[in-house]
């Protein structure tokens, strides 16, 4: 069993970031008319957008995080988005925006501890770092405690926790299970480090160094059901089935794909989408199809079939994309990491 540094983690992820911006010298033919946005506003600008109509106008909701604030400044796991709206981790404490909030308006929770990582959990909000620490912040009282203080593993790269409240964390080079709370824990998968679980009617999928990861049996065993040589990048819950992206190594490309079976069988999607090395995110608001890319966000009406840009990408950046409700949030960054 082979043990890799995050060093080398990050840039088996996302390789070549540097190249993306020679990589779509002409887009301009499948455009209709994109946004154009005012990326020289005062202030903090460029951080994060929101969408409330389908992506067809975007806001920059940047302005109340803090003033010297870069899009670097944040972790890969440092943002997330759920029912309650975007969540950002900044060093100073953790920003939150609520879906149905006008303007660029942000509450601020100062946070007891510098734990970079942040994560949802039922009860609330999960805060961790590389070293395996951990703190909760329940929902019902607002304060902070230790949490999983019985597991032993460093390098932390996830932490997840399904429907029924098992919770899973997955590190470095294994991934381990927990349905008691975090009293003990039992490895589960040791085949490389897992990145990202999501869940749907009872079938868990990861991302993973050997690409997509699924288990039927509440996460006891995985099988690998997108294997092309290189690791899973995303994976996301769509309406009746799961969205992913992988690296393919014989094409140096990333592939979009699409399940409707519980994530047994998948269907590319990305066949109207200019091939890259890059493109990072894959999501599902009503009945569009929303992608991540280094030439900026596309948007598909027919399930992947066609795409069309909405959004041009800013300063050679990607676009993470969260969603909340029907609300797009949208943060560009280095590579798409």
């Amino acid at each position: 069993m082979k043990i890799f540094s995050l060093t080398f983690l990050l840039l088996l992820l996302f390789p070549f970031a540097s190249e993306v911006a020679v990589e779509f010298p002409a887009l301009s033919p499948i455009v209709d008319s994109p946004q154009k946005l005012n990326w020289n506003k005062p202030g903090v600008v460029n951080i994060v957008f929101k969408s409330t109509d389908g992506g067809q106008s975007w806001q920059d909701i940047s302005r109340g995080l803090p003033e010297n604030l870069q899009a670097e400044d944040i972790r890969r796991d440092g943002f997330f988005a759920n029912e309650s709206g975007l969540y950002v981790r900044t060093e100073n404490g953790i920003y939150h925006s609520k879906p149905t909030a006008t303007g660029s308006f942000w509450e601020k929770e100062i946070f007891p501890d510098k734990l970079g990582s942040i994560a949802p959990v039922k009860m609330g909000i999960l805060a961790y770092n590389d070293y395996g620490q951990f703190l909760q912040k329940l929902n019902a009282t607002g304060d902070w405690s230790p949490i999983y203080s019985n597991f032993k593993e460093k390098e932390v790269l996830t932490v997840f926790e399904s429907a029924g409240g098992t919770a899973f964390i997955g590190s470095n080079h294994s991934l381990f299970k927990s349905i008691n709370s975090g009293k003990t824990w039992k490895q589960v998968y040791t085949g490389g480090w897992v990145m990202k679980l999501v869940e749907s009617n009872g079938v868990l999928l990861a991302t993973s160094l050997n690409g997509i990861l699924r288990s039927a049996d509440q996460g006891e065993s995985w099988d690998c059901v997108i294997n092309e040589g290189g690791v899973g990048i995303a994976v996301e819950c769509i309406n009746g089935g799961f969205a992913a992206i992988t690296y393919n190594t014989k094409s140096m490309t990333r592939r979009v794909r699409t399940s409707y079976d519980g994530g047994k069988i998948w269907q590319p999607i990305d066949g109207d989408l200019p091939a890259s090395l890059s493109i990072n995110s894959i999501i599902q608001v009503g009945e569009f199809f929303f992608c991540g890319h280094p030439a900026g966000i596309f948007r598909s009406s027919d399930k992947g079939k066609t795409w069309k840009l909405l959004l041009p990408s800013i300063e050679n950046k990607v676009f993470n994309l969260f969603v909340s409700g029907n609300v797009i949030y949208a943060l560009p960054r280095n590579g798409g990491c």
